[in-house]
């Protein structure tokens, strides 16, 4: 049975990734959602203290015990914390119909928890900011780059607010990922009845028009109504531009990009894009 994997932290886009979540399985039909959050290395046991400096045997084994108890009571305060997370995100996709909701609570790396969980999954589902981002700076997610790059499903980046969604953008540059959503994009009930915008980012030669006839006969083979633009410029900054202008609700793009797209997924165009564009972003790896 299919599934989506929805990873949760506790800030201010856990609600978001909820519904966009929500959104999602109703879209392709999931009925089974697993919900993750991960207790990093320092929410759990640390190593033993070094304490030896010049303190008395009986001194050192105080203050060892002291550290101990503290450290106990730290991991089961975000032990608690953490089921709490999980159990308000739950409440909230069965009150949106989901029928199976499993939660997992899990200790160590986030990318080792996402290799052991998303084995069968569609699709998984992550904020666009942590807990600890800085909103000031609007930095992204530290483990966005580190998911994307690992995970072999597609990953939906949410927005700060879910919204309705009723019309997406593939950013396309002809490049084996760009392809590759493309593809995805015809063939998944997720963009049913959608309206589909196809844009390049670049001055209009017979290869980019070539290239944007097959992906755009690909996605009519999938029975989407496709508007299609060439516009030359910055790649983010059209990007972002456009999906203002038009009123785009979900951005689709490859994790790699080819040509005027550089290689790189974050420190990049794409997470420039991504950082630019106030809307949920579909990434296919």
């Amino acid at each position: 049975m299919s599934k989506i994997v929805a990873m949760i932290d506790g800030s201010i886009y856990s609600q978001s990734v909820s519904e966009h979540t929500a959104w999602a399985a109703g879209r392709l039909g999931v009925t089974e959602i697993e919900l993750v959050h991960v207790l990093g290395r320092r929410e759990g046991p640390s190593a033993p203290a070094d304490l030896s400096g010049s303190f008395s045997a009986g001194m050192r084994e105080e203050l060892l015990k002291e550290l101990a108890d503290l450290d106990e009571l730290n991991a089961k305060a975000a032990q608690k914390r953490g089921r709490m997370i999980l159990e308000e995100a739950q409440t909230s996709l069965k009150a949106k119909g989901i029928e199976t909701v499993a939660p997992k609570l899990r200790h160590g790396d986030l990318i080792e928890t996402l290799a052991a969980v998303e084995t069968g999954a569609d699709m998984v589902v992550i904020g666009k900011r942590g807990s600890a981002a800085d909103f000031a700076k609007m930095h992204l997610g530290s483990n966005l780059e580190r998911v994307v790059r690992s995970s072999h499903v597609p990953v939906l980046i949410t927005s700060r607010a879910f919204k309705p969604i009723k019309r997406f953008l593939i950013a396309f540059d002809g490049g084996r990922t760009a392809l590759k959503a493309v593809d995805y994009v015809a063939r998944t009930a997720l963009f049913s009845g959608l309206e589909c915008h196809l844009l390049t980012v670049g001055d209009r030669s017979a290869e980019i028009e070539r290239n944007l006839a097959n992906a755009k006969a690909l996605l009519k083979g999938g029975n989407l109504q496709v508007s299609v633009d060439v516009i030359p410029g910055q790649p983010d900054r059209v990007i972002a531009k456009y999906v203002e202008d038009v009123g785009i609700d979900l951005l689709v793009m490859g994790a790699y990009s080819h040509s005027r797209f550089r290689h790189l997924f974050l420190g990049s165009t794409t997470e420039e894009t991504i950082r630019n564009c106030l809307i949920p972003a579909l990434i296919y790896r």
